[in-house]
């Protein structure tokens, strides 16, 4: 059995210690294989940078996947090229940097990994997330024993329809985006694993990791403001996703939340 913890887009500071303090009673506790993290949010609540990605893979997280603040950071457009271990969603349009997919191993499987950002309510221009995962699938199938998808994406609908689209063609999807967690984690029909959203590894005393009085105030006069980080009741939230290599399919997928302040 292959056992695989997935968390949710870490935001700044709070979610970065809490993860490194964390994250190896997990490991050990839960006899988990493999993590993989979204750590677009990494730095100060805004993008990533690669001295967070060496940081965090020391502590742990064995792969990176990446949504539409991958750029926030400036500098990391010239980093990325140069880090074996975080990806960016496929759909981006041709020329941008950085690798569309990430190889990881565990317990001698090799595990393809791809994001797809969705089209609706997002910043940027993409191809569409479905043909994109058409495409990236083909690509993978012969040489990976499993794969896993995300959907970096605003809209509930279009999660749950590409879903469907792509049961019982990779092993995992998870959404990522909203920062909220969805009660649906479930094995679909066809066999795949999925969930709508992982909600995110950060201080859920505010309004989606941000200080709340800053955007209650944004929402009460609509006047630009900065939104700093929140600070208070930092949680870490994601799946654990089993696979068994004996039959090569899905076995169960369970969403998480390990809190700062009770264990």
């Amino acid at each position: 059995m292959i056992r695989i913890l997935v968390l949710g887009d870490i935001v700044g500071r709070p979610g970065r210690n809490y993860l490194l303090e964390k994250l190896p009673e997990i490991r050990e506790a839960e006899a988990i294989d493999l993590v993989i993290a979204n750590g677009e949010n990494a730095a100060a609540g805004a993008g990533i940078t690669g001295k967070i990605v060496r940081q965090l893979a020391e502590g742990g997280v064995d792969g990176f996947t990446l949504g539409d603040h991958a750029w926030d950071q400036k500098l990391f457009v010239e980093e990325i090229e140069a880090l074996e271990n975080i990806f960016r969603p496929a759909n981006f349009l041709p020329g941008v940097p950085g690798k569309d997919r990430l190889f990881l191993n565990a317990s001698g499987k090799r595990i393809g990994l791809f994001t797809v950002l969705g089209q609706n309510y997002m910043g940027p221009k993409v191809d569409c997330p479905f043909r994109t995962a058409d495409r990236i699938i083909l690509e993978m199938q012969d040489t990976t024993d499993l794969i896993i998808a995300e959907v970096h994406a605003e809209a509930t609908s279009e999660k749950i329809a590409l879903g469907w689209y792509l049961d019982g063609r990779v092993s995992l999807l998870f959404g990522t985006h909203t920062h909220v967690p969805t009660a649906d984690a479930e094995i679909l029909p066809g066999g795949m694993a999925y969930i709508t959203d992982l909600g995110m590894c950060g201080p859920y005393r505010g309004v989606i990791g941000r200080d709340r009085e800053a955007v209650v105030g944004r929402f009460l006069n609509g006047m630009p403001t900065r939104f700093p980080v929140a600070e208070a009741d930092v949680r870490l939230s994601g799946i654990i996703f089993e696979w068994d290599e004996t039959v090569g399919k899905s076995i169960s997928i369970k969403h998480r939340f390990w809190h700062q302040n009770s264990g």
